[in-house]
């Protein structure tokens, strides 16, 4: 649930007065079961808890010290050690995650004012790892790690003391050191001292002055802020600070001011559930700082812990719920996901910013597979030719164009050449071009304007004839009204578009693919689903639905780019982008059309390419593409090209990838 600042607001509002002063002042008191030694530095923020699997009783914390660096204690408070690797003040640890396996930690060096990685060995000490690529434009004032759900990649967050947030993808190195590449930047305009992220697909931000927000930790995601607290208006009174979020999904969170934790429930709307003073015998926690929940442990950094000798207090999860009368619960299990196909190449961007790339088509160069080429569309300026490693060849920015699509063996001029067709968006027509397979560039070779009728052409798609020969082009618009031309060659060597016939749909359509060996037609109803019918302007098979969006809890709307990846025999796939949920569906070629699954594109940090989301067009082909792609390729507008955030491209996916995937057939 999306909610703006302004309906919190309104809806706290209206919590009467002294109500606030009545909450704080009746929080039950959790007695910490340890509280550790003060700190061999001059303050106290941020600990992480390394478990030991074999007797969690052994499990280690390492904590934060500032000047002396990373202290480490063991559960009943007792340091075992310091390590002064930096001006220490904020930590987060994933376990695994450093290269070769083994916890990876994270600290910020104040001093430096950059966060440091550490491989975190026997008895809790911080080795030192390598870490290159990151260049923070601001004054860090925290970090958090977090793990994708979807492809497993490692990402560091980094908040500064303006609300700057900046996400770092990270990659280990073969030399064992480890590469950071910037994923996004957005800012909250105000100090963000801590986050914290639960690796289901959630960070939360602690806005000291504000409140306490969840972002999408997707990179691939929409960044709009959701509000779990805020302050004055909620249930903080002055400050927020550290957040932690238990195996259990519920959140607490320091309100410093009040000299409490609060709990919260994001499976309830975020729900506030009650607040705990955490206290060691009489020393209560005053102006409490990070928070930690890390399985059954709690730890809570006392920086203010009398007399002036800063620590950090320890309890346990089920001791702070029973405080608050809440009942514990099973942890959240992590959320499903769909298997993954990863680019190994990304086109130069386009030249605009916004919603620009749209639709590819694939050529595939009889002579010399490798040197075939990607044409995309740039709905704001024309059209793009890349060849195999996504330099641009070729821009021809004769207009708006939304999509495009070709066919090979048309006659014209005495001679077989290949159609390039797009929708033209500026013209409202049909723009016609040829393809030279010396010089691998497109020549206009429309005859004049070929205008399609229509307001605003979107979708468009080709096909060509097994019985006649003949070379079509489907147009439709947003209204769902859908056109068939026959292009025919003039005898001045040019092409114009003749209408054979209109096939409408209820509601907007644009992908569209067809079969030219089997003659049938594919077109995505964007909020319906995905329709057959023949591909030839008379008879054929009548228009039935495929795959109902309804119907099937791996489609979500809209349905956008098809493409199909034909084989013998009348085999193969139709791959349909699913852009609801980031994934594309397969489904056979042949028979009924039956789904086989769906899939995801995700990022190759190592590579340095990000991955795919918010998929407009997308095509795909089962011929060799040189020895990059020797079973065929896939490739797919990306609508939100991350890592460094650039404006929209296309990836190449190599077809085995998506075959591993998901257990399909590969073209010869």
């Amino acid at each position: 649930m999306k909610t703006s600042l302004f309906a919190i607001a309104a809806g706290l509002a209206a919590v009467p007065a002294g109500v606030m002063a009545q909450q704080v002042a009746s929080v039950p008191v959790v007695a910490a079961s340890a509280e550790t030694q003060a700190t061999e530095g001059s303050g106290a923020d941020g600990a992480v808890v390394v478990a030991d699997p074999a007797d969690a009783s052994r499990s280690l914390i390492l904590a934060g010290a500032e000047s002396a660096g990373i202290d480490v204690f063991d559960l009943a408070g007792k340091r075992l050690g310091t390590h002064k690797v930096g001006n220490i003040r904020a930590l987060d640890l994933r376990a695994d995650a450093a290269p070769g396996g083994g916890p990876l930690l994270a600290a910020l060096d104040g001093k430096d004012n950059a966060p440091k990685l550490f491989r975190v060995t026997a008895g809790g000490v911080p080795t030192p790892l390598a870490l290159a690529g990151t260049r923070p434009e601001m004054t860090i004032a925290g970090l958090c790690f977090s793990r994708s759900h979807r492809d497993d990649t490692l990402y560091l967050f980094l908040v500064g003391d303006k609300g700057e947030i900046e996400q770092w993808g990270l990659a280990s190195e073969a030399s064992g050191a480890m590469n950071a590449r910037i994923a996004r930047r957005w800012s909250l305009g105000s100090e963000i001292g801590y986050c914290a992220a639960d690796d289901r697909g959630s960070v939360y931000f602690s806005q000291e002055a504000v409140g306490v927000w969840r972002f999408a930790a997707e990179p691939e995601a929409e960044i709009a802020p959701e509000v779990v607290d805020i302050v004055r208006l909620g249930h903080i009174t002055e400050e927020a600070k550290g957040v932690g979020i238990a195996a259990d999904g519920r959140l607490l969170v320091s309100d410093a001011s009040a000299n409490r934790l609060n709990i919260y429930d994001p499976l309830d709307g975020y729900a506030y559930l009650g607040s705990v003073a955490l206290a060691a015998g009489a020393d209560q926690i005053e102006d409490g700082g990070s928070v930690t929940v890390a399985g059954p442990v709690v730890v809570v950094a006392d920086d203010d812990n009398s007399p002036e000798e800063p620590n950090f207090k320890i309890a346990s999860w089920q001791a702070v719920l029973a405080a608050a009368g809440l009942p514990e619960r099973p942890a959240v299990p992590a959320p499903e996901t769909m298997p993954l196909a990863r680019p190994t190449v990304e086109t130069v961007p386009v030249e605009t910013g916004g919603d620009a790339a749209d639709d590819p088509a694939i050529w595939i160069n009889p002579a010399d597979p490798a040197q075939s080429v990607v044409i995309g569309t740039q709905k704001q300026s024309g059209l793009y030719v890349y060849d195999l490693e996504g330099k641009v060849l070729q821009f021809l920015p004769d207009g708006r164009m939304n999509n495009v699509d070709l066919r090979s063996g048309f006659r014209l001029g005495g001679r077989d050449v290949t159609l390039v067709t797009a929708s033209n968006r500026t013209t409202k027509g049909i723009s016609i071009y040829a393809l030279d397979p010396a010089t691998r560039k497109l020549t206009d070779v429309a005859d004049g304007l070929q205008d399609t009728g229509f307001k605003d052409p979107y979708g468009l798609c080709m096909y060509r004839s097994a019985k006649t020969k003949k070379t079509y082009v489907f147009v439709n618009q947003s209204d769902g009204k859908m056109r068939q031309w026959e292009l025919v060659a003039t005898s001045a060597g040019k092409v114009r578009a003749k209408l054979v016939r209109d096939l409408p749909f209820e509601t907007q359509v644009e992908g569209c693919v067809a079969d030219d060996e089997t003659g049938m037609l594919y077109t995505g109803e964007e909020d319906v689903g995905i329709w057959r019918e023949g591909a030839e302007p008379r008879g054929g098979p009548a228009r039935t639905m495929l795959a109902k969006v309804a119907d099937n809890p791996a489609l979500k709307d809209d349905m956008e780019g098809i493409g199909l990846y034909a084989m013998a025999d009348g085999k193969g796939y139709l791959v349909v982008s699913s852009q609801g949920n980031d994934s594309y569906a397969v489904f056979r070629r042949e028979g009924d059309n039956a789904y086989v699954g769906s899939f995801r594109i995700g990022a190759d940090m190592a590579a340095g390419i990000d991955g795919v989301s918010e998929t407009d067009g997308l095509d795909v082909t089962s011929a060799a593409a040189g020895p990059a792609f020797p079973h065929g390729l896939m490739v797919a507008q990306d609508g939100r090209n991350v890592s460094p955030p650039e404006n929209q491209n296309f990836k190449l996916i190599p077809w085995e990838r998506v075959a591993k995937a998901l257990g399909l057939e590969i073209g010869q």
